[in-house]
C-alpha cells in the first residue's frame, strides 16, 4: 500500500495525457505548461514506482501498467464529476425549491412543470411534498403552496384560488344519474385534517352523514382518488385535483353537483432573501397564471 496519498491534479494530468499522448497538447487542455505536465507525470510514476509511458523521440505511448491502470482512473474522475454535478449542479442554471401538498404536487402541479421548464429552461425546479398542509418551516423552500383558510400565523400569504368539491365514484358510478341522497349508502372515504368536507357537501343538500356510517380514511387526496377508482366508496375531493387525475385516462366519475369549499390554494409569503429572487418572483407570477385559467390543462402526451 502507498505510504502517501496520489495527488488527484496528477491523476488528471495522467488521463489528459493518455488521450493526447502529447505534453505539449496535454498542457494546453489543463492550462499548464508542458514543464508543469512533465513534472506531474514524473512525480506521479515516482511515487507509484512504475513508468506510466515511454518516451522516444516525438513519440509518446503507455505502458502496459499505465494502460491498466488509465482505465480505472478515467471511471473514477468521471465519478467525481458525475457526483459533484448531481449534488451542486453542473451547469449555472438557477435553481427553486417548490413545496406543495402531496396531492395537489402529484395530481396538479407536477404535470404542468414541464410546460414551465420548456419556457424557462435555464431555471431548474426541485419539487417537495409534504402531507400535512398546516406544516411549517421555509428552510431551503423557495415557494409553498398550502390548501386552507389562509389562517395561517407563521407568515403571510395570498389567496390563488376559490375552489369547489365534488363527490367522485369508480368510473361505473358515472353511467348513473345520483341524487345527492344516493351518496347516503356509502362507504364515505374521508380524508384526515378534511374530515368535515363530507359533512359540508352534504349539509349543501340539506342532508347529514347517516349514524355510525361505513367510513374509510385515508391521509391524502391522491389516495382517496385510488381508493375511489378501486371500489372503495365515494370521496369528496377538491373539482381542479379530480380533472387533473382523469386528464390522461380516465380514473374516477363525478357523480354529483358543485359545492364550495372554504379552503383554497395559497401562495405563502416567507419574509427571506431567498423569496426575493427573481426567479422566484416569475415563477409565483406563473403560479398565478395556472391558477386563473380555471384549472384547465391540456394534456400534450400525443
Amino acid at each position: 500500500m502507498l505510504k502517501n496519498k496520489i495527488n488527484l491534479t496528477w491523476l488528471r494530468t495522467f488521463e489528459a495525457a493518455s488521450r493526447h499522448l502529447n505534453f505539449t497538447a496535454t498542457a494546453t487542455e489543463l492550462g499548464l505548461t508542458q514543464t508543469a505536465v512533465s513534472l506531474h507525470i514524473r512525480t506521479l510514476e515516482e511515487q507509484l514506482g512504475s513508468r506510466l509511458f515511454h518516451r522516444r523521440a516525438r513519440h509518446l505511448s503507455l505502458t502496459d501498467i499505465g494502460q491498466a491502470y488509465v482505465a480505472t482512473v478515467r471511471q473514477a474522475l468521471a465519478d467525481i464529476d458525475v457526483a459533484t454535478a448531481s449534488l451542486f449542479g453542473a451547469t449555472r442554471n438557477e435553481t427553486i425549491t417548490v413545496k406543495a401538498p402531496i396531492s395537489t404536487s402529484a395530481l396538479w402541479l407536477a404535470p404542468r412543470l414541464p410546460e414551465f421548464k420548456l419556457a424557462h429552461p435555464d431555471i431548474d425546479v426541485r419539487l417537495v411534498s409534504n402531507i400535512w398542509t398546516d406544516a411549517t418551516g421555509f428552510d431551503h423552500v423557495d415557494v409553498e403552496l398550502r390548501v386552507g383558510r389562509g389562517d395561517w400565523t407563521d407568515t403571510a400569504s395570498e389567496r390563488l384560488s376559490d375552489d369547489v368539491m365534488v363527490p367522485v365514484g369508480p368510473l361505473a358510478a358515472g353511467k348513473t344519474t345520483f341524487a345527492p341522497d344516493a351518496l347516503l349508502t356509502g362507504p364515505f372515504i374521508r380524508i384526515l385534517g378534511q374530515e368535515a368536507d363530507w359533512i359540508r357537501y352534504l349539509a349543501a343538500h340539506d342532508l347529514a352523514l347517516p349514524e355510525n356510517p361505513d367510513e374509510l380514511y385515508v391521509d391524502t387526496m391522491t389516495a382517496a382518488i385510488e381508493l375511489t377508482a378501486n371500489g372503495g366508496g365515494y370521496a369528496v375531493v377538491l373539482k381542479r385535483l379530480v380533472e387533473m387525475a382523469n386528464a390522461t385516462a380516465p380514473r374516477v366519475a363525478v357523480i354529483g353537483a358543485d359545492v364550495p369549499t372554504p379552503n383554497g390554494h395559497y401562495l405563502m409569503r416567507p419574509r427571506s432573501k431567498r423569496s426575493k429572487r427573481s426567479v422566484v418572483l416569475l415563477f409565483e407570477d406563473w403560479l398565478r397564471e395556472q391558477f386563473s385559467d380555471g384549472g384547465a390543462f391540456e394534456n400534450n402526451s400525443e
